[in-house]
């Protein structure tokens, strides 16, 4: 299990960094490195996107989970959290909130991170797991330099999505198929995507990832009931 512990520890390793060093970086310098930073992000959502040549499931899915996530009003939650945190934590920051949110959703979103839970609880392999630990060290590092110590408190939700996935690899195994995780990770990398694009702040409103957190899990339902559905026909 040392990926799960290690993954949280570099968050909060590059977050207290990226924190040093935010009162030293002119405006103008953050702005720019924002930009950057939403446009690698925006290369990693494409990239994972590609991968899938089952584009139907990743529509449905996106289109799907997006309405169920806006009756749950996940984002709302999200951001209460974010706020909660702010106000017992970094009173006056305003860029905690969107730290937390922004930081979390990025961490917590894509193939790696189900991906080397399952082989940190499978196998106990902690490789994948370490090798998404350095990026997100580094990306925690320019996220903290922008936002603030929210980053460093995604360190939280990081810990407790890889760990239940880990501690739960057993069940889950069986059901993940290499088809199933191509198709989770496309909808999980759209999502990137959306977290890249509200970086570089181009659209008239903002897009609401949060509420299409639920795309991601209703490829698990898609492929079983489309299979189904071709066994009949």
């Amino acid at each position: 299990m040392l990926g799960i512990w290690a993954n949280p520890a570099a968050i909060v390793l590059g977050g207290l960094l990226g924190c040093l060093l935010r009162g030293g970086i002119q405006e103008k310098y953050k702005a720019t490195i924002n930009y950057g930073l939403a446009l690698c992000v925006m290369i990693i959502g494409i990239s994972g996107a590609l991968k899938t040549q089952n584009t139907l499931c990743v529509i449905v899915s996106v289109i799907v989970g997006s309405v169920l996530g806006e009756w749950l009003r996940i984002e709302d939650g999200i951001g209460r959290l974010g706020d909660w945190a702010q106000s017992k934590l970094s009173k006056g920051d305003t860029g905690f909130s969107a730290g937390f949110v922004n930081a979390s959703l990025l961490f917590c979103v894509g193939a790696m991170a189900v991906v080397g839970a399952l082989e940190a609880g499978l196998q106990n392999k902690p490789d994948t797991l370490m090798a998404k630990s350095a990026l997100d060290g580094v990306f925690s590092i320019i996220l903290a330099s922008t936002y603030g110590p929210g980053v460093i408190f995604s360190a939280v939700p990081i810990l407790l999505y890889q760990g239940g996935i880990a501690l739960l690899a057993g069940v889950l195994a069986p059901f993940l198929t290499d088809a199933l995780i191509t198709d989770l990770s496309a909808v999980g990398s759209l999502l990137i995507l959306a977290i890249g694009i509200n970086s570089l702040d181009c659209l008239k409103s903002r897009i609401r990832v949060g509420n299409m957190l639920p795309a991601i899990l209703i490829p698990c339902v898609y492929l079983p009931v489309a299979q189904w559905l071709g066994g009949l026909f």
